[in-house]
C-alpha cells in the first residue's frame, strides 16, 4: 500500500464549510486539506474564514479534533492592479494560523515583468508566515503553461517560491514531461491530481468548465499520471481536487466522491509504483 499524504482540495467538495471539510477528509480518510480563503469567482459561493473569527475558532477546533492539517490555502490572484501586501496580509496571517504550509497562487496578469515582481513581493510577504507561494499555471491566465511559470519563478528568485502543477493543467497546457523533470525540486512542495476524460477541447470556455466541473477520479481518465507522477518527486504530497458537479447534481454526497477520488488515487498508485 502506497503511503503517499494525500489532502482535500476545498474545489472537490465546494459545498462544504471549512469544519465540515475537516470531518469529511478525517471521515473518507486523508491527511490534509486545503482551505479556500479567496473565492475563484464572483459567483461562487463563499465561507469567509479570514473576515469570520467565530468560523476560523470552529474550523481550528475541528482540525484538533479529527487530526487533520491544513496544507494549503487559496486562491491568491495576482492582477495588474494588485497591491501584495494590501490585498494579502489577512489571508497570508489566517493561512498560518490554521497551519498552512504551502499557499496556491495564480498569476491573472498579460505583464509579466509586473506578475513575476508582484510573485516575488508576495514571497518575500510570506516568508514572514513561514509559508510556500506556489504559482500554479492554467492555460486560460496569465501564466499559461509550465515553461512560463518556470521563468517566472526563476526570475523571481525567492527561497520559499514554489511552483505547483495540477494534472489537468499540465496536460491542457501542452506542457511537457522531459521540462517537468528539470525543475528543481525544491520548488515543487506539493502538486494537484485529477483525470479528465477525452481530448483537450478546442474552446477554451469548455476547458474552464471542465477544470471546475468535469473532471474524473485519477486514473478514470486519459491523462498520462503514470508518466506524470513518475517524474514528480515521489513524496510531495498529492492534492486531490477532483471536481465532478455531474456526481454531485447526481445526489453522491461530498463525503462520497472525497472516498472515491481517494480510493481511485490509491489503487493508482498501488498499481504504477
Amino acid at each position: 500500500m502506497n503511503e503517499r499524504c494525500f489532502s482535500l482540495a476545498a474545489l472537490t467538495v465546494l459545498e462544504l464549510s471549512p469544519p465540515e471539510m475537516a470531518e469529511v477528509a478525517a471521515r473518507a480518510g486523508y491527511d490534509r486539506v486545503g482551505l479556500r480563503l479567496i473565492p475563484a469567482t464572483p459567483e461562487e459561493h463563499h465561507f469567509p474564514l479570514i473576515a469570520d473569527a467565530a468560523l476560523r475558532r470552529r474550523t481550528q477546533a475541528r482540525l484538533r479534533d479529527t487530526g487533520i492539517a491544513v496544507l494549503d490555502v487559496e486562491i491568491l490572484r495576482l492582477r495588474p492592479e494588485t497591491d501584495v501586501a494590501c490585498d494579502f496580509a489577512a489571508a497570508l496571517e489566517v493561512g498560518a494560523e490554521l497551519g498552512a504550509s504551502e499557499v496556491l497562487v495564480a498569476g491573472n496578469d498579460d505583464d509579466e515583468g509586473r506578475l513575476t515582481d508582484n510573485f516575488a513581493a508576495l514571497c518575500e510577504l510570506a516568508e514572514r508566515f513561514g509559508l510556500h507561494p506556489h504559482l500554479e499555471f492554467m492555460p486560460w491566465t496569465g501564466v499559461c503553461d509550465l515553461s512560463q511559470a518556470r521563468r517566472i519563478v526563476a526570475t523571481a528568485n525567492r527561497p520559499n517560491a514554489g511552483l505547483l502543477v495540477d494534472a489537468f493543467h499540465f496536460e491542457h497546457s501542452g506542457s511537457r514531461l522531459d521540462e517537468l523533470a528539470e525543475v528543481p525540486r525544491h520548488w515543487i512542495r506539493y502538486a494537484q491530481l485529477c483525470d479528465v476524460a477525452g481530448p483537450r477541447p478546442d474552446s477554451m470556455d469548455e476547458i474552464i468548465r471542465q477544470a471546475r466541473q468535469a473532471r474524473c477520479f485519477p486514473g478514470e481518465g486519459d491523462i498520462d499520471l503514470a508518466g506524470l507522477l513518475a517524474v514528480l518527486p515521489p513524496d510531495v504530497p498529492l492534492s486531490l481536487e477532483v471536481p465532478t458537479q455531474a456526481l454531485r447534481e447526481r445526489g453522491v454526497s461530498a463525503l462520497e466522491r472525497a472516498r472515491g477520488a481517494l480510493t481511485a488515487s490509491r489503487r493508482l498508485l498501488d498499481i504504477i509504483c
